[in-house]
């Protein structure tokens, strides 16, 4: 079986990949059950891929908390500058469109 692929853990919707993290985490607690009670004789491979899709599972998670919490604190300064007053990007933005216009 091949390692899974971030892309389709990014794919995934929030409530999906809170999902998967506890399936994931839930299977690793039983592959270690089995192999203390001597169950798992075969398939120690098992374990590599369920923590390489915890991994990749819980960095998709962690992503996407900072590029919540990145958003949320530039969303005041922009409410900070106020309507009236230019940020750098308005600056740049209309140098550009006056050097377009000539």
């Amino acid at each position: 079986m091949p390692l899974a692929k971030i892309a389709d853990a990014r794919n995934l919707s929030d409530e999906e990949l809170a999902e998967e993290i506890a399936a994931a985490k839930r299977s690793l607690f039983d592959l270690r059950f089995q192999k203390a009670t001597r169950q798992l004789e075969t398939g120690f491979h098992q374990f590599k891929h369920t923590r390489h899709r915890l991994a990749q599972l819980m960095t998709v998670e962690r992503e996407r908390q900072l590029a919540a919490a990145q958003a949320a604190q530039t969303e005041p300064a922009q409410a900070a500058a106020g309507p009236g007053t230019e940020t750098e990007s308005d600056t740049e933005t209309a140098i550009e469109t006056e050097s377009e216009q000539e």
